[in-house]
């Protein structure tokens, strides 16, 4: 690849990164328009639709061989429906904190999962930290109680929106198959419940899909897209960008709903907020001052090992040291 090839291929990874993280993050506006279905049948309809539109998508790619392979593989086919579960725990919980005027504290939800994600690390996975990554798992959980004194309570909406975001990604980390890969077989497990709820919402006259008018049922239809565009966009940037960058991307999701819960819903932010807010940003930047120092020692180490191993084999052999005189 020349070099301007390479700078083509950044530039596409980095506006994509963009584009899935400022979708994500700019979803808020989008669930309050499909009122006044309720946050259930929301989450019904972004289940089925998405199996619809992601297997659109598969047909297109024409890559089908995964399926045939999950299915002979019991424990891998089990680690994608406990994925599928807890994504829909954090799909549903999301929507009803959105339609609920909660965007703020869900929000930190995603602002706090990386920690979240480092505590998993530690306490199931066995890993161990360093001391910038346990100060600031120390002050994430600082932020956690004064938010919880602000608030009057324990931030839950937060908290689950974190914890199952963050089981999420290590189960998917366990099964290790392709995005759309992934997301098709996440809402292949979804979707019979899905439509068994919708069927049983409609039994019942609770159904608005059918009686809002075209309008309403294009926009819930219209969740399958919004759940699998930011994917396909989040695809090509990671394999495009560093890790690095892709780390710093996924901060925008999170400030653009903050944003949005402040200057478009008009949500309260007492001062015990902003403290817990700030010390929340606090123990992220002590993360990202790590993963970036850490990156370039591992970088400089590895040049390092690079020049030792093209220098000539002769330059790295022990100097003959001369005969011992005897006196």
């Amino acid at each position: 690849m020349t070099p301007a090839q390479a700078k083509a291929e950044a530039r596409t990874g980095l506006l994509n990164g963009f584009a899935a993280y400022g979708m994500w993050g700019l979803v808020p506006l989008f669930w309050p328009l499909l009122k006044p279905a309720g946050a259930g049948e929301i989450l019904a309809h972004r289940m089925a639709w998405s199996l619809v539109v992601v297997g659109v998508a598969l047909l297109v790619v024409r890559r089908w061989a995964w399926a045939g392979e999950l299915l002979r593989q019991p424990r891998k086919l089990g680690l994608v429906t406990i994925a599928a579960s807890v994504i829909t725990l954090n799909w549903g919980v999301y929507i009803w904190a959105v339609n609920s005027g909660h965007v703020v504290e869900a929000s930190l939800g995603y602002f706090i999962n990386p920690l979240v994600t480092i505590a998993i690390g530690v306490l199931l996975l066995g890993e161990r930290l360093r001391p910038v990554q346990w100060t600031a798992v120390g002050v994430g959980a600082a932020a956690v109680l004064v938010l919880a004194f602000g608030y009057g309570r324990p931030p839950w909406i937060s908290l689950c929106l974190a914890f199952s975001f963050a089981t999420y990604g290590l189960v998917k980390k366990k099964v290790n198959i392709g995005g759309l890969e992934s997301l098709a077989a996440e809402t292949a497990v979804q979707f019979l419940p899905a439509v068994a709820f919708l069927l049983w919402l409609g039994s019942r006259g609770e159904a608005t899909f059918a009686t809002e008018g075209f309008g309403h049922a294009a926009l819930l239809a219209a969740t399958g897209v919004v759940t699998a565009a930011p994917l396909v966009c989040f695809g090509a940037a990671a394999i495009r960008v560093p890790l690095s960058t892709l780390g710093l991307l996924q901060y925008l999701a999170p400030v653009f709903q903050f944003m949005l819960g402040i200057l478009y819903f008009h949500e309260a932010m007492p001062p015990e907020r902003w403290a817990g807010f700030a010390l929340v940003w606090l123990a992220l930047a002590l993360l990202t001052f790590d993963a970036f120092r850490t990156a370039r020692r591992n970088a400089v180490r590895a040049s390092a090992l690079a020049a030792a191993q093209e220098a000539p084999a002769t330059s790295r052999l022990p100097l003959k040291q001369p005969p011992a005189r005897t006196p």
